[in-house]
């Protein structure tokens, strides 16, 4: 049985008008559980259209009313997390442990978003001149769309939603078709909380979805989550059609290990950094950066906890990592592994032939740990978005901090060490936006702001927190003179100066 998996659009579920569809899959059995109903360009305006005309009464409603709304769907969102839970292992495969673990980690900036009266607090200056105040206050942008990938399908719209939302703003979110049904539970948890029709909004589509919003006139603000190349196209398409664009893209996450670190520690957190969510992440530990003779004394702990490893469908209570998310994806990593064995490195696990009994049909990729990689090989410069953790070894700190410098990504970075010198050295010289001290996977709580640097960034604002408040709305500044009609003349045709008044 296929479920069919429908648009919603001003506060109603519709298949809507288009005539393509595509299958949903689970990823841990290889069947098809869904059939996606794809976007006509009439459903996509009809999405706009319903946005737009919520957005102007939305953002007349007090901010009271608006956190009244966002503290309800906390509330609904915490209680059906299980359930939520379920939708994603079903569609995604992360183990369920996980898929409530990216939830919790929505919620968190959903209660950000219940505090936005304080973020949204304006400036004000008395008597600047005679009789002359200046104030200033922020408002919202209008209709913004958020473009989302597969790897978190709940916990990435909840970084854009609730912050716009509560600015605000009327949403749209194009959700990864790979893993659609989280978007529409969650707007139906929307709704359940009071927000009004066509405040948010989700429609399913591809490419043809994505340009729709990227040059719609009635479209203000794009947020995107996904790799660099499309990052990149969104950027460059959406501000070339006069749109405020945050665009977060791919990452090569560096952690390194120094000879004075914990080896224990750092090789059970490399190994969850690694393998967890079956290395999906763009948070996840790629390369481990093993400093000096630390790369003897951390590899044999490695190769142990990568054996151990526990692979199932992630449905299962003791499993710690799921299927990667297609089959194209898996042959892609095994692709990329072999090279890497073509070209001189050392395969010290290898997962690339996992058959998981009972799930031959799945898409399953064991975690794979190779050794003596070099910059040049694919496996070091491409994002493989898999269970696949590589090792560089270099002599010193300098030649770590050289290494994740040169990388064109600058998404996250780690350091494993007992030396708060070379702690506080790596984190002031490091250029990547999150960096770990003896943390791999350095997501930032929800009133800080998630992003990187250089390629896995296009635009000036970070995602979420301060900066998502200051995206999802415009600074307006106020100059007020309310003068005694009898002194009210004197206007002069100089430029004015409020030194003279």
């Amino acid at each position: 049985m296929t479920t069919s998996i429908n648009h919603f659009i001003n506060g109603e579920e519709t298949a809507g008008s288009g005539a393509e569809t595509q299958p949903v899959f689970n990823p841990a059995t290889g069947e098809v559980t869904g059939e996606l109903q794809l976007a006509s360009t009439a459903d996509l305006n009809a999405a706009v259209a319903a946005a737009r005309a919520a957005a102007d009464t939305w953002a007349e409603v007090s901010i009271a009313k608006r956190t009244a709304v966002l503290f309800k769907f906390r509330e609904l969102l915490a209680a059906n997390t299980p359930e939520l839970a379920q939708i994603v292992t079903s569609e995604h495969g992360k183990v369920l442990s996980d898929a409530a673990g990216e939830i919790g980690r929505g919620l968190e900036v959903v209660e950000y978003a219940c505090g936005v009266s304080q973020s949204l607090k304006g400036d004000f200056s008395d008597q600047v001149a005679t009789g002359i105040d200046v104030h200033s206050f922020r408002q919202p942008v209008g209709v913004v769309a958020g473009i989302t990938p597969f790897n978190f399908p709940v916990m990435v719209p909840l970084w854009m939603a609730p912050v716009a939302i509560a600015a605000g703003n009327a949403f749209i979110l194009k959700p990864s078709e790979r893993d659609p049904s989280a978007s529409l539970f969650m707007a139906r948890l929307w709704k359940e909380a009071g927000l009004p029709d066509g405040v948010f909004n989700v429609v399913h589509g591809g490419k043809d979805a994505v340009d729709g919003l990227l040059t719609h006139p009635d479209v203000d603000a794009i947020s995107f989550v996904g790799s660099t190349p499309i990052a990149k196209y969104v950027h460059e398409t959406a501000t070339a059609h006069g749109k405020r664009v945050q665009a977060l893209g791919g990452a090569k996450n560096h952690a390194v290990v120094m000879p004075d670190a914990d080896m224990d520690v750092a090789a059970d957190h490399l190994t969850a950094a690694a393998f967890g969510s079956a290395g999906q992440r763009c948070m996840a530990i790629s390369v481990a950066v093993a400093v000096g003779e630390a790369g003897d004394l951390v590899i044999d702990k490695l190769v142990q906890r990568a054996k151990d490893v526990k692979v199932k469908n992630g449905t299962e209570p003791d499993a710690d990592m799921g299927p990667v998310i297609t089959p194209a994806s898996k042959s892609r990593i095994q692709k990329i592994v072999g090279e890497a064995e073509t070209d001189g490195a050392t395969i010290l696990v290898d997962g690339r032939d996992l058959v998981v009994e009972g799930h031959e049909e799945g898409f399953f990729v064991g975690p794979t740990l190779i050794d003596q990689v070099k910059t040049e090989m694919s496996a070091y410069e491409e994002e493989i978005f898999g269970p696949v953790l590589v090792v560089v070894r270099v002599d010193s700190l300098e030649e770590a901090i050289h290494l994740v410098n040169s990388n064109p990504y600058g998404n996250g970075t780690a350091i494993f060490t007992s030396s708060g010198y070379a702690a506080r050295t790596f984190t002031r010289r490091i250029q990547v936006g999150m960096v770990g001290i003896n943390v791999p996977l350095p997501v930032p709580v929800a009133w800080h702001s998630f992003g990187g640097w250089k390629d896995s960034l296009f635009g000036d604002h970070h995602i979420y927190g301060p900066d998502g408040i200051r995206f999802y709305t415009r600074a307006k500044a106020v100059t007020t003179r309310w003068p005694e009609l009898s002194e009210a003349s004197g206007a002069s045709f100089a430029f004015p100066s409020n030194e003279k008044h």
